[in-house]
């Protein structure tokens, strides 16, 4: 997904930018960069994180780094930050989300405009270099994000930096979060609310949907007012964001621990299986699986320890056989727990269900009797559209959608007809019973329950109608 940090300040910048841009390091492992406002102007570095976190790759970097004004990134797609000089003066810039129209902002740029980009293998541009470009045909900077904003099918959320101050901008439905911290002579844009903790500053306020503030040393104020309209990613909550965030007034892990302790309920009600512990699939798993142990009054436990001094997030190989290798490889098991115990195994989801059903297989090789899986969110039905859930994710790498297209008999090229998915999505039909029996067959689950939509969004504590659900419902 990616995140990014920017300060402006009455002091040097560059460690609160090195750390506010590493604690956004659980969004995302591809690329990571800095830029710095020096006296000779911009200096930015970008490096991969692929295979080395974010601070073993920029520490050397600190040295040379001397300024008031700066922005990090996180990011799982293109390099960035990227730096800009045109009739607005020089800039630099760094977003998040998803571009869907790529394709036809592109052509509107170079036939509009007499645009041109650095194009990437196979004729690509990178997303924020083409964000530039459109914040580029705007009166103003405020001007050309509010066009940004308007143009992109999809989300963008974004920092620009100029020698005046720091525009921050949150995407126009606010999907993700942008969230303004303050200290003295100083404040701070972050996507996540804990970043910026531990080097000094408080929380400030989160900016609405659409809204643009501009920050310098000594104060914030806003250019453009928020929209009404919200719809900010549920996912956050149940997976992306971490335990410490906040979103919307809303704590990751209090929101995971209220989502677990209404699965025990519904469990309760439907019949609870007989078990030994329950357990989480670290470490999204964890805090609703410490909800869910609360309120069944059965012992939570953990029968796999996460090993993360070395290994990466495994969902980011594009290959599923470096995926599942990483996957295998972080988890140790604990022999004495596991041996001849039945279990409750909570995962935040299942996408694909590969690597879940890997790590049910290996409880059962380790000594397991039993494993009862319960996903905290409802089953995903859709590909997101406006976040990069994942970089290599289509609709038909879904379990879901594999598995609705066998027990329809569906082509496997054909698409599934909306009124099947509604079907399927439904709780309370003998189609998405039998959609969740093949599941757990495929998996080899000896029990398997998806959270309800409607307990999900209860758990979340926000307005039903500021949330976007549309991987699980398609409503937008």
């Amino acid at each position: 997904m990616g995140g990014v940090f920017g300060v402006v300040s009455k002091n040097d910048c560059v460690m609160d930018i090195f750390f506010g841009t590493d604690y956004h390091s659980h969004l995302g492992t591809k690329n990571g960069g800095m830029c710095i406002l020096q006296e000779d102007g911009f200096h930015r570095t970008i490096r991969s994180i692929a295979n080395s976190p974010f601070r073993g790759k920029f520490e050397d970097e600190l040295d040379s780094m001397v300024g008031n004004y700066g922005i990090g990134a996180i990011s799982d797609g293109d390099p960035q930050p990227l730096t800009v000089k045109n009739k607005f003066g020089n800039w630099a810039i760094t977003t998040v989300g998803r571009i869907n129209n790529k394709d036809e902002l592109v052509d509107w740029l170079i036939n509009e405009s007499n645009a041109h980009f650095m194009s990437k293998s196979g004729g690509d541009v990178n997303n924020t270099e083409l964000v530039g470009a459109i914040v580029s045909t705007g009166k103003d900077i405020t001007d050309g994000i509010r066009i940004a904003q308007e143009k992109v099918d999809g989300s963008v959320t974004m920092l620009v930096l100029t020698e005046d101050g720091m525009y921050a901008a949150r995407d126009r439905y606010g999907r993700t979060p942008l969230i303004l911290g303050k200290k003295e002579g100083a404040y701070c844009a972050a996507s996540e609310s804990f970043a910026f903790i531990n080097i000094g500053y408080e929380y400030d306020r989160e900016l609405g949907p659409g809204e643009i503030a501009f920050l310098t040393p000594d104060s914030e104020k806003t250019v453009k007012p928020a929209n009404d309209k919200m719809r900010i990613c549920t996912f956050l909550w149940s997976y992306f964001g971490y335990t410490t965030s906040i979103y919307e007034g809303q704590n990751v892990e209090l929101m995971r621990n209220r989502n677990g302790g209404l699965m025990a309920k519904a469990d309760k009600e439907a019949g609870m299986p007989e078990v030994d512990y329950v357990a989480g699939v670290p470490d999204s798993g964890t805090a609703h699986a410490l909800g869910y142990a609360n309120e069944s009054n059965i012992p939570y436990s953990r029968p796999l320890i996460k090993y993360t001094p070395t290994w990466s997030r495994s969902f980011m190989p594009t290959n599923q056989k470096a995926r599942s290798l990483v996957a295998q490889m972080k988890l140790i098991p604990v022999f004495n727990i596991i041996k001849d115990k039945k279990f409750v195994l909570i995962d935040d989801s299942i996408v694909r269900g590969t690597q879940l059903s890997e790590t049910v297989a290996y409880l059962i090789d380790n000594g397991a009797k039993e494993i009862h899986v319960r996903s905290a969110c409802p089953p995903i039905m859709y590909g997101c559209k406006y976040l990069n859930f994942s970089r290599t994710i289509s609709e038909m790498e879904l379990i879901t959608r594999r598995t609705i297209k066998d027990l329809e008999g569906i082509d496997a090229e054909a698409e599934v007809p909306q009124d099947v998915l509604d079907r399927y999505a439904d709780p309370n039909t003998k189609e998405h019973e039998n959609m969740v029996d093949s599941i757990r067959k495929q998996l080899h689950f000896d029990s398997l329950r998806f959270q309800k939509l409607d307990d999900l969004l209860e758990a979340t504590g926000v307005d039903k109608c500021n949330l976007c659900t549309y991987c699980w419902d398609g409503k937008e």
